[in-house]
């Protein structure tokens, strides 16, 4: 079997007045490499994308006030919550990053491709 070289490209999408789902799932999409015709799910043929504008983007609905993330320490009474108003005010970038990660599979190539992903506030 022969290893073929991989080329990557890099993709700049401005995330200015975009619905942060319908970006995530692009950059999703351009991650794992879909848009390519080499594509293989097993094989990492994505390209790396920059996001920029990301603290002008949309949230539609009435998500701010109603979804929620939450995290799980282990112990009695360890459940934490944050909206994503708050994760939102700390960094706009950090609640994209956050739903990009949760749309790619969950195998041994997430963490290589999430590092392909670079966010920009302005």
């Amino acid at each position: 079997m022969t290893k073929t070289k991989i080329i990557r490209d890099r993709k700049v999408i401005d995330g200015a007045d975009r619905p942060i789902g319908r970006l995530a799932s692009e950059v999703a999409s351009i991650l794992q490499g879909k848009s390519k015709p080499t594509y293989e799910p097993n094989v990492d043929h994505g390209d790396f994308v920059e996001i920029r504008n990301s603290a002008r983007m949309k949230v539609t609905g009435n998500k701010l006030e109603g979804k929620f993330y939450y995290r799980y320490s282990g112990y009695p009474g360890g459940m934490r919550k944050t909206a994503l108003k708050d994760v939102i005010a700390k960094d706009p970038g950090e609640a994209l990053r956050r739903a990009v990660r949760s749309m790619l599979p969950e195998n041994r190539l997430r963490q290589g491709r999430m590092k392909r992903l670079i966010i920009h506030k302005d």
